[in-house]
């Protein structure tokens, strides 16, 4: 049996980890923590626990009984929660981005190392049943050399939290790159296998919200938290880049928001024997180059949110370097803190 702490009572949370881990037979939640004590409360009601409700985090690293936390806060305050829990001897999972910088997830890797401690990053893609599939796939052999692969992580009109934490750089390190692309090219580079960076170049637009009273959209997520009158919008609604590494290319394109009533939410991935579409959270298809027969494999598909917080659990105990420790994770924040300096310089850069 394991003894956690939950830091962070956001939609994150409560949609994506308290109904696994409230579930878990080898998990003892013991505190969940939020800066404001009425969401700390509501979820202990809505998942019937036994925790007692925080609002300063340190409590619950003060207590010897507590063996890991979920760091389940907005990407700012990762770095500073991380580094503290790990100086308390802790384990810890903290949600995607690692943090707003790639220097200071560096650091958090070495004070994991040092403390001979598990942090593991929640890029729950790796734990998806369709990536593992994928992978299995291009290992066998089945779309010959990848020499390319695309994405698009395009939606209609989706910024989320306008004005607030979100749209506010100082706060979120970015907008839908940090956001949803995290995942897309994190999957991709998993998927490829040690593909070594070589160059970016790439562009960012804030262009659908310039005037925040004026936006209108179809959906928002964290509504609750925007701030249109006196709020900040001052990260990326829109992206595009191309990735150079030693294996297969990568471009993409992403938008919070556009005016394309259409959502676009896949990868391609371009081999000379097959290729394969991944509708991102679903299933895919795979040609054949030779049949031109085009499939959809089918496999069980379990949560992947369970399966990543199960690896966590198992991680703690074991001690085992897993696929999501943030030793696998910082390629990842590496290229998405040199496609924001590349768009930032307009030019493409060396990593």
């Amino acid at each position: 049996m394991k003894t956690i702490a939950v830091i962070g009572c956001g939609r994150i949370a409560d949609n994506s980890h308290f109904p696994i881990l409230s579930k878990a037979e080898n998990v003892q939640i013991k505190y969940v923590c939020d800066l404001i004590e009425s969401k700390a409360q509501a979820a202990k009601e809505k998942f019937a626990l036994s925790a007692q409700v925080i609002t300063d985090y340190k409590v619950a690293l003060a207590d010897k009984e507590v063996d890991g936390v979920f760091v389940l806060t907005p990407n700012y305050s990762h770095y500073t929660i991380t580094m503290d829990a790990l100086k308390a001897g802790k384990h810890v999972f903290c949600e995607k981005p690692i943090t707003v910088d790639y220097k200071k997830s560096v650091e958090m890797a070495k004070e994991a190392e040092k403390q001979n401690k598990i942090l593991q990053i929640g890029v729950c893609n790796r734990y998806n049943k369709a990536v593992e599939t994928i992978e299995e796939y291009i290992r066998a052999g089945k779309l010959g050399n990848v020499y390319h692969v695309y994405c698009s992580f395009r939606s209609f009109r989706s910024i989320p939290g306008l004005g607030g934490d979100f749209t506010t750089k100082s706060q979120s390190g970015g907008g839908v790159l940090i956001d949803w692309g995290v995942h897309f090219l994190d999957l991709i580079l998993y998927v490829l296998g040690g593909a070594k960076l070589k160059t970016v170049t790439c562009e960012q637009y804030c262009e659908m919200a310039k005037d925040m009273k004026a936006y209108k959209y179809t959906n928002m997520w964290a509504e609750d938290t925007k701030n249109t009158e006196s709020g900040t919008n001052d990260v990326d609604d829109f992206i595009s880049g191309f990735i150079r590494t030693d294996k297969a290319n990568i471009s993409f394109n992403g938008a919070w928001a556009q005016n394309i009533d259409q959502d676009d939410m896949f990868i391609d991935f371009l081999g000379d024997k097959g290729g394969i579409r991944l509708s991102y959270g679903g299933t895919f298809t795979y040609t054949c180059g030779d049949t031109l027969e085009t499939v959809t494999p089918e496999y069980e598909i379990p949560n992947m949110y369970g399966e990543e917080d199960t690896a966590f659990i198992d991680a703690m105990t074991s001690g085992a370097i897993n696929k999501s420790n943030i030793k696998h994770v910082l390629e990842t924040a590496k290229l998405l803190d040199t496609l924001y300096e590349s768009a930032k310089k307009h030019k493409e850069l060396q990593l």
